[in-house]
C-alpha cells in the first residue's frame, strides 16, 4: 500500500470544501508557527508570503472573507514552496469543523 502525498491543490481542495472559507482566527497562530523560514518576512502577507496572524487576528472584523481566504492560501503556498504540505496538511485535517470559519458566518 503507498501512501498518499499532500499536494497544494489535494489541501487547498479540503480546505475549502464543505463550504470552509479558512480556519478561525486562533488557528492562524499555531499555523503560522509551524511554518519554516519565517523570520525575515515583511508581515503583510506579500508575494507568497503568510501575513503574520497577528494582523489578521486585529483586523480579523474589517478583513472581508474572500481577503481571510486569499491570506490562507498564501500559507498553503509558503508551506508547499517549503516542503511542508505533509505536516501542515495532517495539521489541518485534524481540526474540527468548529475550527473553521464557514462562507455565511463571517
Amino acid at each position: 500500500m503507498s501512501k498518499s502525498i499532500e499536494t497544494f491543490e489535494t489541501l487547498w481542495e479540503y480546505c475549502t470544501s464543505n463550504n470552509r472559507l479558512c480556519p478561525q482566527y486562533n488557528i492562524w497562530q499555531v499555523l503560522f508557527k509551524m511554518l519554516k523560514n519565517t523570520d525575515n518576512l515583511h508581515g503583510h502577507g506579500g508575494d507568497r508570503e503568510p501575513a503574520d496572524p497577528y494582523i489578521i487576528y486585529n483586523n480579523w472584523e474589517h478583513i472581508m472573507p474572500i481577503e481571510l481566504q486569499f491570506q490562507f492560501e498564501r500559507y498553503l503556498e509558503w508551506a508547499s514552496d517549503n516542503a511542508q504540505l505533509d505536516e501542515i496538511g495532517k495539521y489541518l485535517r485534524s481540526l474540527t469543523e468548529v475550527d473553521w470559519v464557514h462562507y455565511g458566518e463571517k
